[in-house]
């Protein structure tokens, strides 16, 4: 039995996915007209860069004078992201940064390890002084990203088993720190997800934290991504972290054949969406218009289906004939 949603939420992440694993050097005024452009297809929401080591990730050294770059539109909302309290301050100096308090947990022991320096449990128990930092700043707790909840390159799969485990933890952080969690990503860091697991993993996230929207964070690196988001739409999934033209991946997560493919493309993800009658509220013309700017700015062919191929006729024929 299917339950579709009537209409989804989309977030965009591809400026601060796609970047930062990109060469040094790209524009900062072309990287402002793609977070622009985006502004203009109807997303509400951008995430714009991270405020992380420049050492690490240095496409991101210059991540304040974006966000100043930038001519807002109102009703959008313009994050970044930072995984360390120095990248915190940063970010809450940057005066043109929406704060949004998220926590971040890891199912996978060695890709925390490799990310943070830490391994999955000493990190999970970390977000108890974040909880503590965002009360301070007068900033709610506006989710929490468990990722490398399906699998990592440097473990494999994770069981269902080991995700209930970080399920469970959160579940204890909320009770033990007098928080609520309302919404809760499930990352699929790397690309392990398949249609089967998203259906498992989401209603096993929603037996331990029944209070919490699910939302989804797809990789594409297997070229399931789609499909991945197809199965949680049939379990009535609304919520997903998208990027234009299938930008991005993780910087320190590639595998032996190289790095690590992009996010479920938002452009491929609202036409899929619009052909099941899902609505986004987001013009499917304009996000052509910003992929193939994405295009142009990286300076060679990115994985996007639509932006190459087109709306089919029938769509382009339609939307003359109500002109």
């Amino acid at each position: 039995m299917l339950s579709l949603p009537k209409q989804i939420e989309i977030h965009e992440e591809g400026p601060r996915e796609g970047f930062q694993i990109e060469r040094v050097g790209i524009p900062l005024a072309d990287r402002a007209a793609l977070v622009e452009a985006l502004a203009e297809t109807g997303l509400h929401q951008i995430q714009v860069a991270s405020f992380v080591n420049p050492k690490r990730v240095p496409q991101m050294a210059d991540a304040a004078e974006l966000f100043a770059a930038i001519r807002r539109k109102p009703g959008v909302r313009y994050t970044g992201l930072w995984l360390n309290e120095q990248g915190f301050q940063r970010a809450r100096a940057t005066a043109d940064v929406d704060l949004a308090g998220n926590l971040y947990f890891y199912a996978s022991d060695a890709f925390s390890r490799q990310n943070n320096g830490a391994g999955a449990q000493e990190h999970a128990e970390s977000q108890r002084r974040w909880i503590t930092l965002y009360r301070e700043a007068g900033l709610p707790v506006e989710g929490a990203y468990l990722m490398t909840a399906f699998g990592c390159n440097l473990e494999g799969e994770i069981s269902e088993q080991r995700l209930g485990t970080s399920l469970q933890f959160i579940a204890r952080l909320e009770h033990e720190e007098g928080v609520r969690i309302p919404v809760l990503m499930l990352a699929d860091t790397v690309g392990y997800a398949n249609p089967l697991s998203i259906r498992r993993r989401v209603n096993l996230a929603r037996e331990v934290l029944p209070h919490a929207r699910i939302g989804l964070h797809l990789h594409d690196t297997r070229g399931l991504g789609l499909a991945n988001a197809l199965a949680a739409l049939q379990e009535g999934v609304d919520l997903f972290d998208a990027s234009i033209a299938g930008l991005g991946g993780c910087p320190f997560c590639g595998n032996s054949h190289g790095g690590a493919a992009g996010n479920v493309c938002t452009e491929d993800l609202a036409f899929l969406c619009a052909e099941m009658g899902i609505a986004t509220g987001l013009d499917l013309d304009r996000l052509l218009d910003a992929a193939r700017l994405a295009e142009r700015i990286i300076g060679r062919r990115l994985e996007g289906k639509l932006m190459h191929s087109g709306l089919p006729q029938r769509v382009a024929h339609a939307r003359q004939a109500s002109a």
